[in-house]
């Protein structure tokens, strides 16, 4: 027997749902096809479900249904000035959200969807003001992940779905992340496994005169350039927010934060009060083997052994849960060589230092 996610005013608890583990009144579900089903007649239905892509876990919602929008805002405690990415399975649906979709955002599409590409595009009246902040533009992105697919797919729907977690904290990266910070707002969490690329997606704003990367991410910037040539970077800072990720603070630990270039990591030892509660993140195994004296600290990181920054960018938001659980108030990241997705890795390690950086100051 077919169960429907309308049968109850509250949060669905279905006895016969493949279900890895239950966390009331949330749902973890595993990644079966039943489960995708569910997943996507949930979000059809109204309901808020955390969906696994291959940047980071999504909290989603139907984008054409203005309430459930308005509770994946009031769950993340998100400012209603910050928009929302609608994610879609299909490439002929971006028809429903814009109504310019110009020439180069077209061999962008063409080129780099599925994938971790966010373009910023003249919006359909019929998007709900409330996904775009009132704004005129809409944010729009094909994910690679499978199972993202298919449960939009099974929602019949497109899905509006920023990171799922607490407004400016770190981004989960696996389905545990999502219910320790989020399990008691949402409705379901489908368990995808660790997110393959770690880190959001590049965003970039194809509206204007001029295409403009709006938050360095996923996919890397040569890579957008060998298609459509010069783009402009981000204005620091932003006058208006035309897309996530633009905030001077945000992704940031529980624990201090400090952001520094790896000849003055060495001398930060000095300053640091309390070495059983500090970390280190370091870019690679031969940052650590020349600074002498690292080994006495309460946590040393490296992101990549070899210097590999897909292995970086895919550690960096675990890491940082990681850490966040392990009683560590401090910790001092290296900032890594700012080139493909170094420059997203040193954007996010940025915007999470920036309170700290005041601190400083």
């Amino acid at each position: 027997m077919e169960h429907s996610v309308n049968e109850r005013a509250g949060p669905p608890v279905l006895s016969s749902a493949p279900v890895i583990a239950t966390i009331c009144p949330m749902e973890l579900l595993d990644s079966s096809d039943k489960s995708l089903k569910l997943a996507g007649q949930a979000i059809a239905a109204g309901k808020l479900v955390v969906i696994p892509t291959e940047t980071v876990y999504g909290l989603g919602a139907d984008a054409f249904n203005p309430d459930a929008v308005a509770r994946v805002f009031e769950a993340k405690r998100r400012p209603s000035f910050d928009p929302l990415i609608v994610h879609i399975a299909r490439l002929d649906q971006i028809d429903r959200l814009v109504s310019k979709f110009t020439s180069k955002a077209r061999l962008l599409a063409e080129n780099l969807w599925p994938g971790p590409l966010t373009l910023v595009l003249p919006k359909r009246s019929e998007v709900p003001g409330i996904v775009t902040s009132g704004l005129d533009t809409v944010a729009v992105r094909f994910p690679s992940q499978v199972l993202a697919r298919k449960i939009i797919e099974y929602s019949g729907t497109v899905v509006a779905a920023p990171s799922a977690n607490p407004f400016g904290y770190v981004s989960p990266t696996t389905a545990h992340h999502v219910a320790r910070s989020l399990g008691d707002r949402v409705d379901f969490i489908v368990d995808g496994g660790a997110c393959e690329v770690g880190l959001e997606s590049s965003v970039l704003d194809m509206a204007g005169p001029a295409p403009r990367l709006l938050r360095p991410g996923g996919m890397p910037l040569e890579r957008i350039q060998e298609l459509i040539g010069e783009v402009l970077l981000p204005q620091a800072p932003e006058k208006v927010v035309t897309s996530p990720g633009q905030l001077p603070s945000h992704y940031a630990p529980h624990a201090k934060l400090y952001l520094m270039e790896r000849k003055k990591l060495h001398s930060a030892f000095g300053m640091i009060k309390n070495p059983d509660t500090t970390a280190f993140i370091l870019f690679n195994a031969e940052a650590r083997d020349e600074m002498t004296g690292i080994e006495s600290f309460g946590k040393v990181e490296i992101l990549s052994d070899k210097g590999d920054m897909r292995e970086a960018a895919s550690r960096l938001f675990a890491l940082l849960n990681e850490l966040d659980t392990q009683g560590i108030e401090s910790i001092y990241a290296e900032r890594v060589p700012d080139l493909g997705l170094g420059r997203a890795i040193n954007d996010r390690l940025s915007r999470a230092s920036y309170k700290a950086k005041l601190r400083l100051d």
